[in-house]
């Protein structure tokens, strides 16, 4: 067995200190395993080079934290904006209202930020608009995130043609009531209880708060919100060859839904302590104060938005798998993508930044998506082309034309009714601030964004489910 003792770890520029004792217990049981003193080294180089993914090693993380502590910055507390702020390139500005502008505006005053870009569904947001893509330089904002963390959209398609859905309507509408389940604290119990590997990933013992969330993520595995996540059956028009499939017209099954109380709580921990960071920022921006990518927080709090983003998809995967089998149908294919989330990204010379898309799709070169419209309106797939002024981004949806305050005092149930009449559209559930009419017209929002975005299929709602209206409850 090789002993690499705290002399050899000093000779190889490891600090005096608590480091050196943990660096020697991991060295210890990694020699056990059969690892010679060189790897055994390098392993531990590696954590030390870039602490932050070891956060949730069974054998790393204590040396991950306390690489993290040795090594953050006292942050100055820069909280003074810009005098004047970067400007940004802007898609669809007739649809948009002034407010998500001069929000968008103030954002690009933040000392941290280096790019931005507005997409044609933005509209008014905490903080950062809805439709905002903010790239800022080795921090993240947990609200520029957003509160639904990795809030996502899943496309599914079946080898089968949408007239099922008229010959058996009572059969695909049992599925989505049976295997779907919607609303605040919405959860499966006894055999209905779903099971994802998810549930087995090391990062829910990386943070006690991780620690507590798990048995949150348990109870809510494959289940959806409140507001506009929905789950439905309808007609996908595809326009090239996909998946083996063909161009023509397909059955499918598309939702949307996010990380649930999980990301939730994960948002409100890591928002307060940014802003308890930064006191000081001006009252128009204090929804975006930071973390440094260099702290502990700041690396928790990555961790954690990577958890996140792992269980929404988990959620989407069980509730298409449910909700298919139920009707005995198989996937040939699906398309996933997310918004709410923070990526690492270089942009055009070269320069790594944080890229935030709050309500807004990945949209790099050859990068699928989808982009829905409303209850009633059609959706649509479509892939990248990669626009560096967009930060590779396009809308994540048609946005909202009016706020839903607004949507509940001016749309009348009937003319809901009669909206989705038209459209041969099935409702299950749905608040009337979900009313089609309150959203911007699909169709002018994808053409607003034609230089970000080829369409590569149309999807037709059918059969929509989503959240009881409260007094449904």
């Amino acid at each position: 067995m090789d002993i690499i003792t705290g002399k050899i770890l000093k000779l190889n520029n490891w600090p005096d200190g608590k480091i050196i004792g943990i660096a020697k217990n991991i060295s210890t049981h990694l020699s056990a395993q059969g690892l010679d003193r060189e790897s055994i080294l390098d392993q531990l180089e590696v954590v030390r080079q870039n602490p932050g993914p070891f956060l949730a090693d069974p054998v790393m993380a204590d040396l991950a934290r306390e690489c993290i502590r040795l090594t953050q910055k006292d942050e100055p507390s820069v909280d003074v904006l810009l005098e004047n702020s970067i400007s940004f390139p802007i898609w669809g500005r007739e649809n948009i209202d002034d407010e998500a502008v001069k929000q968008m505006d103030n954002a690009m005053r933040l000392p941290v930020t280096v790019a931005g870009a507005l997409m044609p569904d933005a509209h008014v947001g905490y903080g950062l608009p809805i439709g905002g893509v903010l790239a800022t330089d080795n921090v993240v904002i947990p609200y520029a995130v957003g509160v639904d963390i990795a809030c996502r959209m899943r496309l599914s398609l079946y080898d089968v043609s949408p007239y099922l859905l008229g010959q058996k309507k009572g059969l695909f509408e049992n599925a989505l009531l049976n295997e779907t389940s919607f609303g605040v604290g919405a959860k499966w119990t006894g055999s209905k209880k779903a099971q994802h590997e998810v549930l087995d990933d090391d990062a829910w013992y990386a943070t006690p708060q991780l620690k507590l969330l798990k048995d949150i993520a348990m109870n809510q595995l494959g289940t959806s919100g409140t507001g506009n996540h929905f789950a439905e059956w309808g007609s996908f028009h595809l326009t090239e060859p996909i998946f083996g499939l063909e161009p023509g017209v397909y059955l499918a099954l598309l939702s949307h839904s996010g990380s649930r109380g999980v990301g939730a709580k994960i948002a409100d921990r890591y928002s307060k302590l940014a802003r308890e960071k930064h006191p000081d920022l001006d009252a128009s921006v204090k929804y975006l104060a930071w973390l440094s990518l260099d702290s502990e927080a700041g690396q928790e709090y990555w961790l954690s938005m990577e958890l996140a983003g792992r269980f929404a998809s988990a959620n989407h995967y069980i509730i298409h798998q449910r909700v298919a089998a139920a009707v005995g149908l198989k996937e040939v294919g699906s398309v996933e993508n997310h918004h709410n989330f923070a990526w690492k990204e270089k942009m055009v010379d070269g320069r790594t930044v944080i890229v935030h898309r709050k309500g807004a799709t990945p949209a790099g070169v050859g990068v699928l998506g989808i982009i829905p419209g409303s209850m009633g309106d059609a959706g649509y797939l479509v892939r990248g082309k990669g626009i560096p002024s967009s930060l590779e981004s396009a809308s994540h949806g048609a946005g909202r034309l009016m706020s839903r305050r607004n949507a509940l005092n001016s749309i009348r149930k009937s003319a809901r009714d009669e909206y989705l009449k038209k459209n041969e559209v099935t409702l299950i559930g749905g608040g009337m601030d979900e009313s089609p009419q309150a959203y911007k017209p699909i169709d002018a929002v994808i053409k607003a964004q034609a230089e970000l975005v080829d369409v590569v299929g149309k999807f037709t709602p059918r059969i929509v489910r989503m959240a009881d209206e409260p007094g449904d409850i």
